[in-house]
């Protein structure tokens, strides 16, 4: 019934936006028509261009939703425009002025021209501003604009990606609303989120995305790692213990829960097993973690030429410093991530048994779909491990009591870089972050 309520009053928004245009569009073509005031021209240009600034109704939904949703509303006018508005002209220029008339061509191109706004205006929107349409979409809506019918398909499929985007958005703002107050993710320890390789935690762009701000708005207390970017998995480890330590002082909490994101998931069991952590750790819930390793690394480490590994690693370690790092260590923590290493690692880092541990992955439908350079790696890692996110296979990040692989129907699947919101893409059958605010709801049900 609610789904049906919606579906109505989007309707209803769109029907009264395209008469809006449709009166601001032909007022001109009438005043001109039968010599009325002057003022009228003014009056039509104000309305049109008042419709065009403000093609949604005013809502809660955030920015980039709002200009999303208008985009969406300006496409729908357009095509529904299309008709009534070639009728018209027809019906009202022909009969009375002949095909080839000064007055029919002039109505045809003030109509033309009016099309042509709501199109691109509508067009522009949605292209700058909706992260579910994706780049094939796009590329596919500019490769076909010019193909009659087709152009006409792929506009609807843009259309209903926005619209279903949006709507989901709206449905969130729904749900937080219901949530205030009872702080579902407020759990008995503070949450330490720990990032993987090759990243910082910056207060500029999280690495998170929006997963940090959703689960304080719905009461988790969040701190982050903070350890360099590439090191080691003990000295990596070492970074993480002095962080958990400097939370507990802070918080005057007993314990910790770690959400670690690849390598970071293996800094953590170091840092709990081997280096006194596992009293003052709740839990670990590892995202995409290489427990098993990689083995394209184990092939890129033995096949790449010495002098390209040394050409990368003394770029990487230069520019990490530059951005804070004191001792960045590329291929200390690439040869720490490969099969081999990682079946040392798991043979001397048991798990403590005052800790629970769970885990999750994800995988990619299809490497085309996604972005450089998980799609190249995604090729390599298919090749020797089969379903894998880009870099972890499916099978590597399975660790502790529960393992849950979060697939999509979507083309793109799951990346890497999408189980983190890393790009702040929205997926159609994927709320990433309401899988965050479950995982933690969780943690403080089972009395984390």
């Amino acid at each position: 019934m609610l789904k049906i309520f919606r579906t109505m009053k989007k309707s209803i928004n769109i029907i009264s936006l395209s008469l809006i245009l449709f009166a601001a569009a032909i007022l001109p073509c009438i005043t001109a028509a039968y010599g009325l005031s002057d003022r009228l021209y003014y009056i039509s240009a104000a309305v049109f261009l008042a419709a065009n600034i403000f093609p949604a109704p005013f809502t809660a939904l955030p920015t980039r939703y709002r200009i999303a949703c208008g985009g969406g509303n300006l496409l729908c006018a357009f095509l529904i425009l299309i008709l009534p508005e070639t009728v018209y002209c027809i019906a009202a220029d022909v009969p009375q002025y002949g095909l080839f008339s000064s007055e029919f061509l002039r109505d045809g191109l003030i109509l033309y021209f009016s099309e042509l706004i709501i199109f691109w205006n509508g067009i522009i929107r949605v292209y700058l501003s909706s992260s579910m349409l994706g780049t094939r979409l796009r590329i596919l809506g500019i490769l076909c604009g010019l193909i009659p019918i087709v152009n006409i398909i792929v506009l609807l499929k843009i259309i209903s990606v926005v619209h279903q985007e949006t709507d989901r958005e709206e449905q969130r703002l729904k749900l937080r609303k219901s949530r205030i107050g009872k702080n579902i993710c407020r759990t008995k320890y503070p949450i330490v989120l720990v990032h993987g390789v090759f990243f910082r935690d910056s207060r500029l762009f999280n690495y998170w995305g929006r997963i940090p701000r959703e689960l304080e708005d719905n009461g988790a207390v969040i701190f982050y790692g903070s350890q360099q970017s590439a090191l080691n998995i003990k000295n990596s480890a070492v970074e993480l213990m002095r962080r958990i330590k400097e939370i507990l002082e802070e918080t005057g909490s007993d314990k910790v829960n770690i959400i670690a994101h690849s390598k970071g998931g293996l800094d953590s069991r170091y840092a709990i097993s081997c280096l006194g952590a596992a009293p003052y750790v709740a839990s670990l819930t590892t995202i995409n973690t290489p427990h098993r390793g990689c083995e394209f690394a184990d092939w890129l480490l033995k096949n790449a030429p010495d002098v390209l590994k040394k050409t990368i690693t003394e770029k990487y370690n230069a520019a990490f410093r530059l951005m804070g790092d004191s001792d960045p260590d590329f291929i200390g923590a690439v040869s720490d991530l490969t099969a081999e290493s990682c079946r040392s690692f798991n043979e001397t880092v048991p798990d403590s048994p005052g800790v629970y541990y769970q885990s999750f992955g994800s995988k990619i439908n299809r490497a085309m779909t996604s972005v450089f350079p998980l799609n190249f790696s995604h090729m390599l890692a298919s090749r020797f491990e089969g379903e894998n996110d880009g870099l972890v296979s499916v099978s590597s990040a399975q660790w502790g009591e529960n393992y849950t692989v979060l697939r999509s129907r979507d083309a793109d699947g799951i990346s890497h870089a999408d189980i983190i919101d890393l790009f702040r893409h929205d997926k159609p059958d994927l709320d990433i972050r309401e899988f965050y605010v479950k995982l933690v709801s969780d943690l403080r049900e089972k009395g984390f």
